[in-house]
């Protein structure tokens, strides 16, 4: 891993979708204060995160968020180099926030402003671990969310070569939607995952859709497959729901790490990175470990979902670099990173 004297202390700030945080790190490595607002029970009556009341959310509390995070860290905004914001991708509403409030801060505190990308973000809360020291490049990144399916191969710092990508619903999306049609609780991901114990992984037969070539994944039609299991129930209540949870989440895994060992193997990667909140899965987890002979590595489940640590991570190795944005920085609802 490239290393730098150079210290920065950098205050970030993240608000791309349901989640309000900011986040005080050191040296792109050391967090400070990590402070995370989770709408989580607001959206669970929807099945679904509902934009305008995530922004209107976000409003009321990014103020005391960032109070807090300085209050955590011990600093003042005299002690910070930069002010950092998730400038996209993620709902316009919600980011509009957090770069609004990132910018007030830059110009009145006469701070550097950076806007990062939220899925840059995700792959750099791996150098907020232990094993940042270890890391070497060539890395290969599974970002695995709730919008997100997508592998990249890290040649250095800034340097992303997208191998493949989701090509109709992302895996946490799908989670989500199948969640919901077996009557678990929102947010999908964690109520499958917790279903699957009980199940059977082999109890249904659903399609992987792994392809032949390249390294993209598709999930409509392993969602479409539940769907037609599902409607043969007359309720909730006479499903195997158990089994319906674990063979769906076998199905998702199989072909993620599939796609994953298969670019690993053709790009000459030294380690296997998974990112976002698909990677707290468990069963993902240990397939990924079990089929790769390369190290594997995973954020602590803190950092797996949106934080604003990952994004001061990132912030870092731009600001070392001598990147400055200006003030007329603008959200980019569908930021691409490559």
């Amino acid at each position: 891993m490239e290393t730098t004297d150079q210290s920065t202390r950098i205050l970030a700030i993240e608000t791309s979708c349901d989640e309000t945080a900011a986040a005080v790190i050191a040296n792109g490595v050391t967090i400070l204060s990590n402070v995370v607002a989770s709408q989580t029970e607001i959206h669970a009556r929807y099945g679904g995160v509902f934009p305008e009341v995530a922004s209107r959310r976000h409003v009321e509390v990014i103020h005391p968020v960032v109070e807090e995070a300085m209050r955590v860290a011990h600093l003042g905004f005299g002690d910070l180099d930069c002010v950092a914001v998730t400038r996209g991708p993620g709902l316009v509403g919600s980011l509009l926030v957090g770069v609004n409030m990132a910018k007030g801060l830059a110009v009145a505190r006469n701070l550097p402003l950076l806007g990062i990308n939220h899925i840059e973000g995700h792959i750099y809360s791996l150098w907020l671990t232990e094993e940042a020291p270890h890391i070497r490049f060539p890395v290969l990144t599974l970002v695995v969310s709730g919008g997100h399916t997508e592998l990249y191969l890290m040649t250095d710092h800034g340097q992303y070569r997208l191998l493949g990508a989701t090509l109709d619903d992302a895996a946490g999306e799908a989670f989500d939607k199948v969640g919901r049609l077996l009557g678990l609780p929102f947010p999908g991901g964690p109520a499958i995952d917790a279903a699957s114990d009980k199940g059977n992984p082999a109890a249904f037969r659903f399609p992987r859709a792994v392809m032949d070539q390249g390294y993209d994944f598709s999930f409509s039609g392993l969602k479409t497959a539940v769907v037609r299991q599902v409607s043969q129930y007359h309720s909730t209540a006479a499903m195997p729901t158990a089994d319906l949870a674990a063979s769906f989440q076998s199905a998702v895994v199989d072909a993620l790490v599939s796609k994953t060992a298969a670019a690993a193997a053709a790009t000459g990667a030294t380690a296997v990175h998974m990112a976002g909140g698909v990677s707290a899965n468990r069963a993902l987890r240990a397939a990924m470990r079990a089929r790769l002979a390369l190290p594997v590595r995973v954020p602590p489940l803190a950092l797996c979902t949106d934080n604003a640590a990952m994004i001061g991570a990132a912030a870092h190795f731009h600001f070392i670099r001598g990147r400055r944005d200006s003030l007329d920085l603008d959200v980019v609802p569908s930021l691409q990173l490559v």
